[in-house]
């Protein structure tokens, strides 16, 4: 699916024709260089490599910083490959947010915010025991049993337990674009998506 890179500016929320007050997300939508052009001859598949935000050459590694000058541009942060443009793209054009037209409907991927260690009722949304009565003054959110006995003598992997939370890919499908702002490459999205403000999305059509 065609695409641009952008960051996430924020939560805000807007009204529409109706008065309805609808939370949104603003994300800051390119504009993305093209860094390379995949082909079917040399590569094997078609894509389109889109570089954005801008970093100093003293923190970018000499193969980085080659790659992006046969593209005529200067080192990105962030890269990422797209199918499906129905444009014809050559190295070094540039792909704004008009990509988009308000409406649509987009799919936002990014790394959702590390939650660190945490129990099982937060991240796994158990009950906990209930009550505190039969004496459980210290369990209200303890995992209880996790079904092994002398068969089958172990844990099954994939059980629920406490652990790490959070810091995984997640992609929110089906956001439809509110407001396009080109002038201030803005994309203003319906409800949220993942990652802390400043974080790198990936918008699809």
């Amino acid at each position: 699916m065609s695409g641009l890179i952008g960051k996430k500016i924020g939560m805000t929320s807007i009204f529409d024709e109706n008065g309805k007050n609808i939370p949104c997300t603003v994300i800051e939508a390119g504009p993305c260089v093209v860094t390379q052009v995949r082909t079917e001859e040399v590569d094997g598949y078609e894509a389109v490599q889109l570089g954005f935000d801008d970093k100093a050459d003293k923190n970018a590694t000499k193969a980085a910083l080659g790659h992006f000058k046969k593209a005529g541009t200067v080192a990105k942060r962030k890269v990422v490959e797209f199918k499906g443009f129905d444009e014809e793209y050559k190295l070094g054009d540039t792909v704004t947010v008009e990509h988009f037209t308000e409406g649509e409907f987009v799919d936002v991927s990014a790394t959702s915010k590390g939650k660190g260690f945490q129990g099982v009722v937060k991240r796994h949304n158990f009950g906990g025991v209930g009550q505190a009565t039969h004496g459980q003054h210290n369990r209200l959110r303890a995992p209880g049993s996790i079904g092994a006995a002398s068969y089958p003598a172990r844990v099954f992997k994939g059980m629920k337990m406490a652990g790490r939370m959070g810091g995984e890919k997640v992609k929110v499908q089906n956001l439809r674009v509110l407001k396009v702002v080109p002038e201030k490459n803005l994309l203003v999205v319906k409800g949220c998506v993942p990652g802390h403000k400043n974080a790198y999305v990936t918008i699809q059509k």
